[in-house]
This record gives structure tokens, C-alpha cells and sequence, in this order.
């Protein structure tokens, strides 16, 4: 604790047994309290993990009756993992691939005796295409398949019309040759190359997380839409079907990241009879620790590879374990380039993890199981794998053609393809940023017509019940006792300081620094102000006036408020420690949680701890937080109704568009924040939503005209929606905004002048 002291405070020995507060232990923890908060956070959320295997079948109500039987059964789960991924939009009608060419390039890539290949695209979304080449066998076509390459594979490495794979590998070519029509479509790479912009900066973020960033945020995924470009073309299989008596069987078959979309689109798409996944099933226990472009909100919560295998079901499933790309995290900032990219890696898994988890999904599946098979390969696309998935396609061969070598008529402009893919799903996702406020206006505003004040948080209940659940992610209750711990830590003529700890959940407490005023009256009850401090911070943040510390951000302000006669609770949110605590957001999204999933229920036992405190009226306990404690202003009152106010500091703006837009220095698309992005939250809730859902408890802005955060057009044009609310509601005194010439700090004016307003609490005298 020898780093908190304070030059304009006197320390009181933190060691001394008998200096803490009246019904409390004496706290013993010693050591960095923050670092030791985030450790245990991550033991429960790596627990939390390690039961969500056991509990996911409180999900599934399967049907083993018969094959539609259990398809049927399982649809519910499969439209929930369909949202998961991302996958939800509505895909263009198609009847026909374009055959790409102009006056001086053909689209015929390659001809000989047995197959033609060609350069094709294909229609998505509005604005949107799959992209790839098109192998066409000259002879009877037997099935239909989507071969799907690993992301830093191109469509012609795995055909053979360029160096990259040894032919055995060519997994594409080697089906056409079968007689399978395929179709490779381009995936977005790992590279960096167009992960940015000029007119702002460019970025060390794989393109896979680029795409991920912007679109998480908005409901979609980079998986999502690569399996729609997937399923579009199994939608054209289809129509082609329906042009002959006998439809030819469909099937899908990947590798890499190119394997996870063939199993997840296996798993959503019944029309698939077959589906081959190499090198990438295993159980996904550690997906925390992989490239956050595999990071889906949810999906641990009802799905591991098993799961996702079982709604395959009763269609064949290949699982082929083989090598994989290593993958040891994202590209190096270079010259010109920004950091900040999420770190990740994949490895090739043991065969034992991968066959276990195979036979953890048959089990699921049950008597419904199709033709499932698992191979054990040195190379990807072996000669077993590949004959595995054509029978399970009823093409029964006994082996495959000898590989050979293609010389193509002419070389694809890779870079030129590649960044046409990137520009078409990033336009696709910043148009979804510029609708998506209709789509809240519709769910949200207009399902709310302001009525009495007194019926507001009614109202609002189902949209609170959605957000936490659905949006932040909400854990049950603390079951720990509360058990509080304190020390005396500081002292000045005015108030004193405790350090306080209180348990959560198992390995969880909660951390912070109690000021109690001095001059408190026997059977006098206060208004607790609880200040929060911001990213990387720790309470005494919000405390000490050394003006070369945290001062010039905080301006002292938990110290002020208790000089002012308040109660003062300061407590820590475990954002500290860069990547220690991002991996907690890593380990909670999965189990469809996130950090404030934790520090929603951290302050609810704050909450539960001051109210038994004989000084504090537990009708006035308000909150006001900086920065990342401006981010928790909006988000924890707004869900815990104990909080009587609200003031949000430093950090209130056009929170969606601050995520997601790639048009401005200000967003968090260019910056190492790569937690920050909560999913789906652009179609649900935005800062005015999250203030409707404080409403008609007070609420108020604090805002620099400095402040780096966002330009205050975008602060002003959010705070307008909720001025006009509580206009509407008749209680138009119960919310302020103060802009000041300043930066991003406290400024500590209008604020406590609010603060002691709405918290009954006179001013001192001047």
C-alpha cells in the first residue's frame, strides 16, 4: 500500500488489527488487491467453463423417434446457434453463378478431358458476393460440393492451379475428379493489408478481425456471413436440382477455418447429406485462448463441436484430424500500421481430445446418427477422409485418381479479389450501423410511449430483462456470505478511509475504499456517492490529489464528495492488468457473459453491503464513474435499480457508432480495446436506451469539449434522445448535461451540484 500515500493525507498503519470498521473482520489480504481480483474472476470464469459441458443439456429436448423426428426436435437449437453465428440475414434469391470475364481475360481458368474451371461469383446480400472458382467434371455430375479452403489458402491453391499444396492436399480438384461439381469460395484472410482506413489509420488486425470488430457488434460475424456465402451456394445446388427427375446429393467439405464452416454449415443447412471437416473439430474449452475471430457470444452455453456435430444428426459427418496452419497470433504492427490486434493461436490438438469429442457428439446424436466416421491423417484431404465423405454422398468408390499437376490458362489477381471481399463485408456492416437506430426505435422506443413516471421502470422492465440476459450476460445472485473485511488505510481531519472487501461468488469478492465523514451525527443517515474510477485504474484513483498521479483525470473527486458530507464507496473494476483482464471478456463471451456480467453483480453486493451500514439511507445511494467507470455508469444503474442516479463522465457518445464505424479517429475499430465490442448491442441499445432503462432516476452527462472520447456532436445528438424522455415523462429538472472547457477528467461543478440536489444533501457553505 506504500505507493497510495498521499502527500496532502495522513496513512495510518494498514497492519494495525484493531483499525477497521465496526461488524467487519479485519482485513489480511495483502499484495496487489486488482491483480488478485482479476485471478479469481478468471478461476471462476475457467469453472464456470468447465461446467457449461455438463449443463447443456437443459437446451435440448432431442427426439430419437425417428430422422425428421429429431431434426425437428433440434430446429429451436439450431435457429439459436444460427443467431450466435451471426448468420440471420436474409440471402438474395439465385438462379445462376456469374461466370467472371471481361474483353481481355476469359472466365475459363482451365479445360481439359476431364474437367473445366472456371472464375465465378455470386449474389448474397445487397452489395455482397461469394467469390471463388468453379469446377465443373466432364461427365455425368454425380454431387454438388462447397469445398471450403483454410483462411490463408486461395480457391486455386487447393484446385492445383498454383504452388502452395502438395497435390494430395488439393482436396478440390481431387473431388472434381470424382465427379463432383465444386465450387471454392474465397475466405478473408489473416492478413492485415486493408484493416483500416486512409483517411484515419491502418491496423496489425488480421482481416478475419477487422471484419469481426465491427460486425460482433452489430449482430453479425465474420463466420456468419462466410457461411451464408456457403449456403448460398447450396441454395443454387438446389434450384439446379429442381432441373432434373434425380437430384444430385450435396455436400460440403472444409479445412482450417475453412472446416469450421463446413461443420456449422452442416449443422444449419439439412439439405447437406454430407459434411467433412478437417483440421479444425476438438472440443472448444479453451476457444478463449484463439483468435478472437472464433469468439462467439453464447456459444459454450449450448454448444460445443459435439453439439454443433449432433444437429448434423442423421446426415453423414467426416471428421478428419489432421495437421493445422500454426497460428501464433496476429500480424506484427509494421511501419505505417497501428497495433492492438487481439493476441490468439491454433495448434494442431491430440488425436485423443479430438476422437473423444467425435464420440461425445454420436452419443447426442444417438440412434438418429448418420454415416459418421472419424479419420486420423497426416495430411489434410487424405485419400480415406476424402472417400469417407463421397459415401457419405452414396458415391461409393474405391479410390481416388492419381494427383497431377494444372497449368492454368491465366493467374487470378489474388490482392485485387481479396480486398474486393474485405470492402464488400465491411460497406455491408457500416450500411447495418446506419440503419440499425430505426430497428431500436421500432423495438424499443416505440414499444415504450412515455406514460407516468411511477410506471416507467415497469415499462421497462422486459427491455432491462433483455439486455442483461441477452446483451451484457447475467450470472445468478452472490451466493458467497457477504463476509466484510476492513483495514484502515487513510485519515485527514475530515473523513477517514477503509479498505473493504466483501465475497461474490466462489474466488469472486469485491474491492473498494470507504470514506466515512468524521462529523456524522448518532442516528444520522447519509447519501453514499459510489465513484468509479476508469480503465487501468484503482480506487485510491478517485482519492489522491498528488497532481503527478491520477489527480489531473480524477480532480480528487471520491475525496471532495466526503469532505462535502458524503458517504463515499470507491470500488475497483477489474479492467486492469491489458490483456490479464481482456481474457477475462475472452473466457466470459463464450458462456454468453462478459466482464460487466461480473461487475454487475460485484455492485449489487456493494449495494447490499452499504445498506446495512447504520449511517447510510439506502434510498440515496448514487453513482458516478470516468471513462470505463462512465461506461459502467451506463450500464450498472441502468440494470440495478438500487442505484438512486446516475452521472456518467468522460465517456457518454454515439456508443454504437464509436464501436463500430470505421470512418473516425474516435472508434474503437483502430485502437487496442479489443473487449470493448458487446454483441448485438447496435440493434438492442445505445447510450439513450441504456438512460432510458435509468429513467425517471436522475441522470447526467459530464463532457469536456477536449475529450479525445467522441466530438461533441455525437455526445449532444445521444443525450437529446434522452433529454426529450424525460421531457416526455414530465421530469425534465431530472436530467442535465454539462459541457466544460476541458479535457477527458472530472470537473466537478454541475456535477456535485446535482449530486446534492437529487441526493438531498446541502451544499457547503461558501
Amino acid at each position: 500500500m506504500k505507493r497510495y500515500l498521499l502527500p496532502l493525507l495522513s496513512s495510518v498503519a494498514a497492519a494495525a488489527a484493531a483499525d477497521h470498521l465496526p461488524n467487519t473482520k479485519p482485513l489480511k489480504l495483502e499484495g496487489d488487491l486488482s491483480a488478485q481480483m482479476v485471478s479469481g474472476i478468471n478461476k471462476f470464469l475457467t469453472h464456470k467453463t468447465d461446467q457449461a459441458t455438463e449443463q447443456r443439456g437443459g437446451f435440448w429436448k432431442r427426439d430419437y423417434s425417428s430422422p425428421a423426428a429429431y431434426d425437428k426436435s433440434v430446429q429451436t437449437n439450431r435457429d439459436h446457434f444460427r443467431f450466435c453465428i451471426g448468420a440471420v440475414d436474409k440471402r438474395l434469391p439465385i438462379k445462376s453463378l456469374e461466370m467472371t470475364q471481361t474483353t481481355e481475360v476469359s472466365s475459363m481458368l482451365y479445360a481439359d478431358n476431364k474437367l473445366n474451371i472456371h472464375v465465378v461469383r455470386w449474389p448474397v446480400f445487397p452489395g455482397v458476393h461469394g467469390e471463388g472458382i468453379m469446377l465443373v467434371p466432364n461427365q455425368e455430375i454425380r454431387a454438388r460440393v462447397v469445398a471450403v479452403p483454410d483462411a490463408d489458402q486461395t480457391p486455386e491453391q487447393v484446385t492445383g492451379l498454383s504452388d502452395g499444396l502438395p497435390p494430395h492436399a488439393q482436396f478440390a480438384r481431387r473431388l472434381a475428379e470424382a465427379g463432383c461439381l465444386v465450387v471454392v469460395p474465397v475466405l478473408i484472410d489473416r492478413r492485415d493489408e486493408w484493416s483500416g482506413d486512409k483517411r484515419v489509420v491502418f491496423t496489425n488486425q488480421p482481416h478475419r478481425e477487422w471484419i469481426y470488430r465491427q460486425s460482433f457488434q452489430m449482430g453479425r460475424h465474420i463466420i456468419g456471413y462466410e457461411v451464408q456465402k456457403i449456403l448460398s451456394l447450396i441454395d443454387w445446388f438446389t434450384h439446379e436440382n429442381s432441373k432434373i427427375p434425380q437430384p444430385t446429393p450435396i455436400g460440403v467439405a472444409g479445412y482450417g477455418e475453412g472446416g469450421l464452416l463446413a461443420l456449422y454449415a452442416g449443422a444449419l443447412d439439412t439439405r447437406i447429406a454430407s459434411t467433412l471437416t478437417s483440421g479444425y473439430f476438438n472440443n472448444r474449452q479453451n476457444v478463449w485462448a484463439e483468435p478472437i475471430y472464433r469468439n462467439i457470444f453464447g456459444l459454450l452455453e449450448q454448444f460445443g463441436d459435439a453439439e454443433i456435430a449432433s444437429l448434423i444428426g442423421p446426415r453423414a459427418l467426416v471428421v478428419e484430424h489432421s495437421p493445422v496452419k500454426q497460428i501464433d497470433g496476429p500480424p506484427k504492427p509494421r511501419s505505417g500500421r497501428r497495433g492492438g490486434a487481439a493476441p490468439g493461436k491454433i495448434s494442431t490438438p491430440a488425436y485423443e481430445s479430438v476422437a473423444a469429442e467425435f464420440q461425445r457428439g454420436r452419443k447426442l446424436a444417438g440412434k438418429t446418427g448418420g454415416y459418421w466416421q472419424i479419420v486420423k491423417s497426416g495430411l489434410a484431404g487424405s485419400d480415406n477422409s476424402l472417400l469417407q465423405f463421397l459415401s457419405g454422398l452414396g458415391l461409393k468408390e474405391n479410390k481416388l485418381q492419381r494427383p497431377r499437376k494444372l497449368k492454368p490458362k491465366h493467374t487470378a489477381d489474388v490482392d485485387a479479389r481479396q480486398e474486393r471481399q474485405v470492402r464488400e463485408l465491411v460497406d455491408y456492416t457500416q450500411q447495418l450501423l446506419r440503419y440499425c437506430e430505426y430497428e431500436r426505435t421500432t423495438n424499443f422506443w416505440k414499444k415504450l410511449p412515455p406514460k407516468k413516471p411511477a410506471d416507467w421502470p415497469a415499462q421497462c422492465d422486459p427491455h432491462r430483462k433483455r439486455m442483461w440476459e441477452e446483451v451484457i450476460g447475467k450470472f445468478s445472485p452472490a451466493t458467497m456470505p457477504i463476509n466484510p473485511r476492513s483495514r484502515k488505510i487513510l485519515e485527514t481531519d475530515k473523513w477517514t478511509g477503509y479498505d473493504v472487501v466483501l465475497d461474490t461468488w466462489p474466488d469472486v469478492f469485491a474491492w473498494g475504499i470507504l470514506l466515512l465523514p468524521k462529523n456524522i451525527e448518532p442516528g444520522e443517515k447519509r447519501p453514499v456517492v459510489v465513484c468509479q474510477h476508469g480503465l487501468e485504474g484503482v480506487p485510491m484513483d478517485t482519492v489522491t490529489r498528488d497532481p503527478k498521479g491520477a489527480f489531473r483525470y480524477y480532480s480528487g473527486f471520491a475525496a471532495d464528495l466526503a469532505e462535502r458530507g458524503f458517504v463515499v464507496f470507491s470500488p475497483h473494476n477489474p479492467y486492469r492488468g491489458r490483456d490479464l483482464f481482456r481474457v477475462l471478456q475472452r473466457k466470459a463471451n463464450p458462456l454468453g457473459k462478459s466482464l460487466f456480467s461480473v461487475i454487475v453483480g460485484q455492485h449489487d453486493r456493494i449495494i447490499d453491503w452499504l445498506e446495512t451500514l447504520p449511517y447510510v439511507d439506502k434510498e440515496r445511494i448514487g453513482f458516478y464513474g470516468l471513462s470505463y467507470g462512465g461506461k459502467t455508469a451506463m450500464r450498472v444503474p441502468a440494470l440495478v435499480k438500487r442505484y438512486c442516479l446516475s452521472i456518467c463522465s468522460a465517456d457518454f457518445n454515439e456508443w454504437v457508432k464509436k464501436n463500430v464505424t470505421v470512418d473516425a479517429r474516435y472508434s474503437y475499430m483502430f485502437t487496442g480495446e479489443y473487449e470493448m465490442f458487446e454483441y448485438n448491442l447496435g440493434h438492442t441499445f445505445n447510450y439513450a436506451e441504456m438512460g432510458a432503462l435509468i429513467a425517471p432516476r436522475p441522470f447526467m452527462v459530464e463532457r469536456g469539449h477536449n475529450d479525445g472520447v467522441a466530438p461533441d456532436e455525437w455526445v449532444a445528438y445521444e443525450y437529446a434522445k434522452i433529454r426529450r424522455l424525460f421531457g416526455y415523462l414530465g421530469i425534465p429538472e431530472k436530467t442535465e448535461i454539462e459541457f466544460f472547457n476541458g479535457p477527458h477528467k472530472i470537473h466537478g461543478v454541475g456535477t456535485y451540484k446535482f449530486l446534492h440536489r437529487h441526493l438531498n444533501w446541502p451544499e457547503p457553505a461558501k
